[in-house]
C-alpha cells in the first residue's frame, strides 16, 4: 500500500512540475508546452467594419503626444491644434489627466491604492508618456467626423470634488467637422470607479449623417511592473458577451493575426486585464455593438466596440451613455458594475469553487479585519469541513505505520520472489483491514478545493499592501526576512518525518527531497499564499497526530538515511 500511495503522490507531484513548467513557459512569452488554451472567441480585424455605413476605419491612437493626427477612412485630416493641454481632475479615489486632443483619458492615479507597502504613491493605472501607453479614446467614424485625434475645447468648471459634493462633470466640445460636433462630457462621482460618458452628436450641416461612435482601450504589450517570474498573471485585452462568456486575449494571438472574438453582439464589455486592476467599456444591454481587437502600432495593441448611432436630421442631435471601468478587481464592486465584469478577476477553470471561497474570506474579514488572519481562519474552517475525510486518511497511515514493520520484513524476507512477495502484502492488507488506497483519495479530493484557495489569495487585489503581523506589511510581496516560508519548508520536513519511512532507499531520500525541492519556489511567492500553505501543514500535522495517538500509534520521526 505504501508504495501505490507513494507512487500516486509521485502522480500529484509530476502532475504539479509540469503545470508549473507550462506557466513558466506562458509568462516567458512562449506557447504552452502541455495545455494549450483553446482558441478565444474574437475578432482581430485590423478595421472593424460597422454594417450600413461601408468600411470604416478606427484611426489608430497616438503613442506619444507628438504623433500627428490620421484621418479617418474617406475625409480631409482634422486640424491639429499648435498646443495640447491636460486638465487635471480629482475625486476622493481618483485622479485623472485628459487631453485636450479627442478628449481621450490619458493618466489614472487610484488614490486609495498606493504603490506598495512602502511607498505611499498612488498606483498609476492609466499613463501616455515615454515609458508606457495605457488610456481610454472614443471618437467617431464613417466620414470626416471627429476622432480621439481631433483637438477639443475644455469647458470651464470644477476640476476637484470636494467635501459635500457628489460629482464632478468635465465638458469638451470639438469644432465641426464634416457637418457634425461632438459634445463629450464625463461624469466621475463620489467613491465610484466608473466614469459615465456622455456623447451628444450635433448635426451642424445641411444633410442627414449617421456616424458612428468607437470606443477602445489602447495599451503597450509589455508586462506590469514588479510581475513575478515563479507564478504567471494574466495581461492583455479581454472580451465578454453573454453568448461566448469570457474570452482572454493574448497579446501574442493579435499581433500573429490568431485572435478571434465574438465579431458583434448586444451586451457585454470589453477591457483591458492586468493583475489586480482592470478598466473596462460598458454599454447598456440592448445596444448593439461590433467588437474587436488589433494591433495599432509597434507594440500598441487596442480593444474595443463601435456602435451605430443611427441617421440624425439636419439640426438635430443624438446621445449614446457609456461607462468606463478604471480601477481594482474587487469582486463585490464589478458584480453591481455590469453582468460578468467580475471575471476579469480570473479564477480560470476552478472559478465555481473559488467564487464561494472568495465570498467566505471575505464574510471572514468583515468580522476580523485582518485579511492575514482571515486566512488562517479560513484555512481552520475548511479543515473542520474536511475533518472526518482527513480522518480517514490519517487513520490509514496510522494502520499503515502499525504494520510498517512487518511488511519492511517481509520484503527483505521475499526480496528475491516478487510473485510472491505481492500475495504476501495483500494478505497482510486482508487481515491487518487495510485500504492501500485509504490515505489517498481524501486527500486527493480535497486537492481542488485548496488549489482554487490559491488562486483567490493569488487574484484577490484586497491582499496587496496589506499587513498581517509585525514584519509582514504586504500579503501581496513575499516576506522580506523568509520567516514564513522557512517555517513552512520546516512544517513540510515534519509532515515527512511523520509519515512511515517507504521501504526503498531510493523512494526514502526522494521524500525528503521533494518538499525541499518544493519549497524553494515558497521564498518568492506572495506572503499570503505562503501563509495558507503553513497553517494548513500545521493544522494536518496537528490532526494527523491527534489521530495517530487515539489509534495507540505513538508519533514517531522518520529521520533520513542518506547512506
Amino acid at each position: 500500500m505504501n508504495d501505490i500511495r507513494r507512487t500516486i503522490l509521485w502522480v500529484i507531484f509530476g502532475f504539479s512540475l509540469v503545470m508549473l513548467w507550462d506557466k513558466w513557459q506562458i509568462h516567458n512569452g512562449n506557447k504552452a508546452t502541455f495545455f494549450p488554451a483553446p482558441p478565444a472567441q474574437t475578432a482581430s480585424a485590423p478595421a472593424a467594419t460597422a454594417t450600413g455605413a461601408g468600411t470604416a476605419s478606427v484611426p489608430a491612437p497616438s503613442a506619444t503626444p507628438a504623433v500627428a493626427a490620421q484621418p479617418p477612412t474617406g475625409g480631409p485630416a482634422p486640424v491639429v491644434a499648435s498646443t495640447r493641454e491636460r486638465i487635471s481632475v480629482s475625486t476622493d479615489v481618483l485622479r485623472l489627466a485628459f487631453d485636450t486632443e479627442g478628449a481621450s483619458l490619458v493618466h489614472g492615479e487610484l488614490l486609495k491604492y498606493p504603490e506598495s507597502a512602502s511607498d505611499a504613491k498612488p498606483f498609476l493605472l492609466l499613463d501616455e508618456s515615454g515609458n508606457r501607453v495605457y488610456v481610454a479614446q472614443t471618437g467617431l467614424i464613417g466620414g470626416a467626423y471627429p476622432t480621439h485625434k481631433t483637438p477639443m475645447a475644455v469647458v470651464p468648471g470644477a476640476r476637484e470634488l470636494k467635501d459635500g459634493e457628489q460629482e464632478l462633470v468635465v465638458r469638451f466640445e470639438s469644432p465641426d467637422l464634416g457637418g457634425v460636433k461632438l459634445v463629450k462630457t464625463w461624469t466621475l462621482k463620489r467613491g465610484a470607479y466608473d466614469i459615465a460618458v456622455r456623447h451628444e452628436v450635433v448635426n451642424t450641416g445641411t444633410a442627414p449623417v449617421s456616424p458612428q461612435l468607437y470606443l477602445q482601450l489602447v495599451r503597450d504589450g509589455n508586462k506590469p511592473a514588479g510581475e513575478s517570474s515563479f507564478y504567471s498573471t494574466f495581461t492583455g485585452p479581454a472580451v465578454y458577451t453573454e453568448a461566448k462568456k469570457y474570452q482572454k486575449v493574448e497579446f501574442k494571438d493579435i499581433e500573429n493575426g490568431k485572435a478571434e472574438i465574438d465579431k458583434s453582439s448586444s451586451d457585454g464589455y470589453v477591457a483591458m486585464v492586468q493583475h489586480y486592476f482592470a478598466t473596462a467599456w460598458l454599454l447598456a444591454d440592448g445596444v448593439a455593438r461590433d467588437l474587436f481587437v488589433r494591433k495599432v502600432d509597434n507594440n500598441l495593441f487596442a480593444v474595443g466596440m463601435i456602435t451605430q448611432l443611427g441617421e440624425i436630421a439636419p439640426g438635430q442631435s443624438k446621445s449614446l451613455d457609456a461607462r468606463l471601468f478604471a480601477g481594482p478587481q474587487i469582486e463585490t464592486l464589478l458584480e453591481k458594475l455590469a453582468p460578468g465584469l467580475e471575471l476579469v478577476k480570473d479564477y480560470g477553470w476552478l472559478t465555481i469553487l473559488s467564487k464561494p471561497l472568495y465570498w467566505l474570506l471575505d464574510q471572514l474579514h468583515k468580522v476580523i479585519a485582518n485579511w492575514g488572519w482571515s486566512i488562517v481562519a479560513l484555512v481552520l474552517l475548511l479543515k473542520i469541513a474536511f475533518y472526518w475525510l482527513n480522518a480517514k486518511a490519517y487513520a490509514s497511515m496510522a494502520k499503515m505505520k502499525a504494520i510498517n514493520p512487518r511488511i519492511q520484513e517481509m520484503r527483505e524476507r521475499l526480496k528475491d520472489k516478487p510473485q510472491q512477495m505481492q500475495q504476501e502484502m495483500m494478505r497482510i492488507y486482508r487481515e491487518e483491514k487495510v485500504n492501500p488506497m485509504g490515505g489517498c483519495l481524501p486527500i486527493m479530493i480535497q486537492i481542488p478545493v485548496f488549489i482554487a484557495l490559491y488562486w483567490v489569495l493569488l487574484s484577490s487585489v484586497e491582499m496587496r499592501n496589506a499587513p498581517w503581523i509585525g514584519w509582514i506589511h504586504d500579503l501581496s510581496s513575499p516576506d522580506p526576512f523568509f520567516i514564513l516560508p522557512l517555517l513552512m519548508t520546516l512544517s513540510s520536513l515534519l509532515q515527512t518525518a511523520l509519515n512511515p519511512a517507504p521501504p526503498d532507499p531510493m523512494q526514502a531520500k526522494m521524500m525528503w527531497l521533494m518538499p525541499l525541492m518544493f519549497s524553494v519556489m515558497f521564498f518568492f511567492f506572495p506572503a499570503g499564499l505562503v501563509l495558507y500553505w503553513l497553517t494548513n501543514n500545521i493544522l494536518s500535522i496537528a490532526q494527523q497526530w491527534i489521530i495517530n495517538t487515539r489509534m495507540g500509534v505513538p508519533p514517531q520521526f522518520n529521520l533520513p538515511k542518506f547512506r
